[in-house]
């Protein structure tokens, strides 16, 4: 099997749960090829953020160009974008790929809620948004993105139509934030709500880097060639298996279990 080339613009996560170490390792274990352009590097671990050193760039366009001149990709991902300059830069660059389908999360706050966007980062979202398949925005980035108070169901899905009739692109607004034991998500695109998927929420600190992960997880889909529904779908099933089997490392909000409590190699021995 030939894997779908995903190229991810994210910062790094020293702590190894979201980030650029997220995703390589979902979209490596959702049957892609994972490539990365660094946008900025952090100290953090699952007590919080200690350091952010933005990458320049300049560098960051290399990367991007490095790895389109000769590898290609199938989709990207973009996530933690570093500044309004990397955003601009990088929406120069990606608009020559279209219509290769990019997956936008908005990163503006990281779970121990370290800022990791300043308000001209996440002003220069728009163009990105602009280019975007799907943006993938919490309850908080929607809530500042579009200017609303989110209080119920009811108001995360207006924000989201709000932000898919202003950008185009398609919105994925995760309802997390909203109190009550069921969690819901809404796709909105082109004027209505697209589909709705519930789950129970799980009881749990061990959710570092579920952004990060159900993003690349669904450009990974998309790059094989699903279709919208069905991608998101299949990511946000493979999050909750992995917050299931999260191994409960740190003192903090903990990483989920990438390889889903397995050791892939031993069991491919087997096979």
């Amino acid at each position: 099997m030939v894997p779908a080339r995903i190229l991810v613009i994210a910062g790094s996560d020293s702590g190894g749960g979201a980030g650029i170490q997220a995703d390589i390792k979902t979209i490596a274990m959702l049957g892609g090829h994972p490539m990365t352009a660094i946008t900025a590097l952090t100290a953090q671990n699952t007590l919080g953020v200690s350091g952010v050193m933005p990458v320049p760039s300049d560098f960051v366009v290399a990367q991007i160009d490095a790895v389109m001149s000769d590898l290609g990709a199938d989709a990207v991902k973009i996530g933690m974008i570093g500044s309004a300059e990397v955003a601009e830069r990088v929406a120069d660059r990606l608009v020559g790929f279209a219509p290769l389908p990019l997956v936008f999360d908005p990163v503006m706050v990281a779970t121990s809620g370290a800022v990791l966007a300043d308000e001209a980062t996440i002003a220069a979202f728009e163009r990105l948004m602009a280019i975007a398949a799907l943006v993938t925005p919490n309850l908080p980035e929607l809530a500042a993105l579009t200017g609303r108070g989110i209080d119920d169901l009811a108001g995360l899905e207006a924000a989201a139509l709000a932000l898919a009739g202003r950008t185009g692109a398609a919105v994925l607004a995760k309802g997390g934030h909203l109190p009550g034991k069921l969690l819901t998500d809404v796709l909105a695109h082109d004027g209505r709500i697209l589909h709705r998927w519930e789950a129970e929420r799980i009881e749990t600190t061990n959710t570092h880097g579920t952004g990060c992960t159900l993003a690349s997880g669904i450009a990974a889909l998309l790059g094989r060639g699903h279709a919208l529904i069905d991608a998101v779908t299949g990511a946000r099933e493979y999050v909750q298996a992995a917050i299931l089997r999260a191994p409960g490392l740190g003192g903090g909000h903990g990483p989920l279990s990438h390889v889903l409590g397995t050791v892939p190699w031993e069991l491919a021995r087997r096979v």
